[in-house]
């Protein structure tokens, strides 16, 4: 599968944030996001392709108890299942991270980190009016996300640009079961600049205070900045 880069770092976002991680970013997505952190995993995908023998042997030479696959779009890698299961096999708490669009279909997993693009996701029409009409017709599947939140432990992270985005993912939630824990869905803000996330961070937080929602920071831009292999 084509992988965009392995590194051992803290996870920096959900519930898990903080912990040690081993990241295997594929590369390739079926979304593209307007506000997209990972291009050289989307847009413009590259890397190497690589076995899953070979994933497996750099991931074993890190201590890190947690393996998060991630991308681009981890579910449409091809392999991306065997290798969920060689992970597991060695011992691994996978956490997959996908925007779930994609079935899990029993998928090795230990933690579901689901986040659904909101209309805030969506490219600019005019100069990528072919990518706007699939991610709209793609970002958000709440069949496939009921899936996953009926199979693993599961996390809902949704990216927040403006004050407007809570009341659609009000709407989204309604689509999902009445019995959601208000706290296992996360707001996180959007940008890859400290001063863009601390400039969103006070009214996300009283949103969170208000509505029971969790705050998710984004550690990694805070520790190392906005930067490939963090």
């Amino acid at each position: 599968m084509l992988i965009a880069e392995i590194f051992h770092s803290l996870q920096g976002e959900g519930e898990l944030a903080g912990v040690p991680s081993v990241f295997v970013r594929a590369s390739g997505c079926n979304l593209r996001c307007a506000w997209c952190d990972t291009p050289y995993a989307s847009w413009n995908p590259e890397g190497v392709q690589q076995t899953v023998d070979e994933i497996i042997a750099k991931v074993a030479g890190w201590p890190a108890a947690h393996v998060v696959l991630t991308g681009g779009e981890p579910m449409i890698a091809p392999g991306i299942r065997d290798l969920a299961q060689e992970l597991r096999l060695l011992g691994r708490h996978v956490t997959i991270e996908t925007a779930a669009t994609v079935e899990p279909e029993g998928i090795a997993c230990d933690l579901a980190s689901l986040s659904p693009k909101l209309l805030n996701s969506a490219p600019d029409g005019a100069a990528h009016a072919a990518w706007r009409r699939r991610h709209e017709a793609l970002r958000w599947q709440p069949a496939v996300v009921r899936a996953w939140m009926e199979a693993y432990a599961f996390q809902l992270k949704f990216v927040v640009s403006r004050p407007e985005d809570v009341e659609e993912i009000e709407g989204m939630l309604a689509q999902l079961p009445r019995d959601l824990p208000r706290h296992k869905v996360l707001l996180m803000p959007e940008g890859t600049a400290v001063e863009a996330l601390r400039a969103r961070a006070q009214w996300i937080g009283e949103i969170c205070k208000q509505r029971g929602f969790r705050y998710a920071p984004r550690l990694q831009v805070g520790l190392y900045g906005n930067r490939r292999g963090t």
